[in-house]
């Protein structure tokens, strides 16, 4: 069996009104450094067998921060990175709205498979970034940390569940909170846990170690 510590980044800065994000490369909030500390001493008492993350820095500093106590250090992977927004990133839906008529609505009414302009589909995005968690699991074995985003995080975790993509808002991903799936080879993965705050994993670390 292959376990997979599913973890997303700390807290990051939010502006007001909100603005897509999506493969901005923006840092961590002081909090949210704070946030991916605290699970450096519950990740040391696991047998972690090898570390991933996504390549922005959000992910990169909160895999360093909660490796800080392990041997390991991950290795980053582009195709973990947060959904492509295209020309959206940066913008609030006022914006597009009115820089690309009819767009926000259209995605609205089919968020899986249309993409913003020079974008790309939650489809495409759940695609490339369950290809690369497959990758991972041909190279490794044990427990492994994978550090990523929302909006991915949900979408290998509605793969990994035989869930409709359409449905993977109802999937909690909290600021660098933990997911564990369970992969044996000849059954389907088994989602032990859910969008875990840090320092919760203690009634947890029997059962994975």
């Amino acid at each position: 069996m292959t376990t997979v510590l599913l973890l997303r980044h700390g807290e990051i800065p939010q502006a007001q009104p909100r603005r897509f994000i999506g493969q901005r490369d923006v840092p961590l909030t002081e909090h949210g450094r704070a946030q991916a500390s605290l699970w450096s001493r519950e990740l040391a008492r696991l047998p972690l067998t090898s570390a991933w993350c996504s390549s922005l820095g959000r992910c990169r500093e909160t895999a360093k921060l909660a490796l800080a106590e392990c041997p390991l250090s991950a290795t980053p992977l582009d195709d973990l990175r947060e959904i492509n927004l295209g020309h959206w990133e940066g913008l609030t839906v006022g914006d597009v709205r009115e820089r690309f008529p009819g767009e926000y609505e259209k995605r609205g009414a089919d968020i899986v498979h249309t993409a913003p302009a020079g974008g790309e589909s939650f489809a495409q995005a759940q695609e490339r970034a369950w290809l690369a968690l497959r990758g991972i699991l041909d190279q490794s074995a044990g427990v492994i940390l994978v550090v990523a985003h929302a909006g991915v995080n949900r979408a290998m975790l509605c793969r990994a569940l035989g869930m409709p993509l359409a449905r993977l808002f109802s999937l909690g991903q909290d600021y660098a909170a933990l997911s564990v799936i369970d992969f044996t080879p000849l059954n389907p993965p088994q989602l032990r846990v859910l969008n875990l705050p840090p320092q919760s994993l203690a009634p947890w670390l029997g059962a994975i170690a």
